[in-house]
């Protein structure tokens, strides 16, 4: 029999600024009331230019993008140039909806920077959006109304990464799967700048 307890939490947010993208997600690993571990992360690295930010289930988000990584290598050696974040956003989406059966239960928000700043949201099926700005997981709906209000088109770098900021700390709130701390990543044209905010 299937429980609510099994089902997993967690809030992550992108948004694009004039000069890149914010990527960031809270740090506690959470199936329904029981926590897991207060310091996962679900930031991760994908090329010098592009990175995601997960909520669903540990294993299946790691797994995901360790084989993109892999498949990104690959492609960016055939081409001998970096790969752009929508064609990562639709490799993903490719690996996503081959699994449709046995679905990775993950959403994600793939973030980067080739002409421009950039973000797409995939769901468990590999569904690709474009947007702006974007919020999954649990605390999404919590996270979302926050940007909603306060993003402005062209914010500087300090101003995106404080709203991602205040978007996940409004989620922690208000939602018992997502806690302890925030991860953060920024990614512009000189390369990526990790950080992350215990409280």
């Amino acid at each position: 029999m299937f429980r609510e307890y099994f089902i997993p939490g967690a809030t992550a947010v992108g948004l694009t600024f004039d000069e890149g993208v914010v990527l960031s997600a809270e740090k506690r690993f959470a199936y329904g009331t029981f926590v897991i571990s207060k310091a996962g992360k679900k930031v991760f690295k994908i090329t010098d230019r592009v990175g995601a930010a997960c909520a669903g289930m540990v294993a299946d988000m790691q797994v995901l993008v360790r084989e993109i990584e892999a498949h990104i290598k690959i492609r960016e050696l055939e081409l001998g140039r970096p790969v752009p974040p929508n064609s990562v956003a639709k490799l993903m989406s490719v690996l996503m909806f081959e699994r449709r059966y046995y679905p990775l239960l993950t959403q994600v928000v793939i973030g980067g920077i080739d002409t421009k700043p950039s973000i797409y949201v995939l769901d468990p099926l590999g569904s690709v959006i474009a947007d702006i700005y974007a919020a999954v997981g649990s605390g999404a709906e919590i996270a979302i109304g926050v940007l909603e209000s306060e993003y402005k088109q062209g914010m500087k770098k300090e101003e995106a990464k404080m709203l991602a900021i205040k978007s996940i700390k409004s989620a922690i709130r208000r939602d018992a799967a997502s806690g302890d701390g925030v991860d953060i990543m920024i990614i512009t044209r000189s390369g990526i700048e990790e950080e992350s905010i215990l409280f």
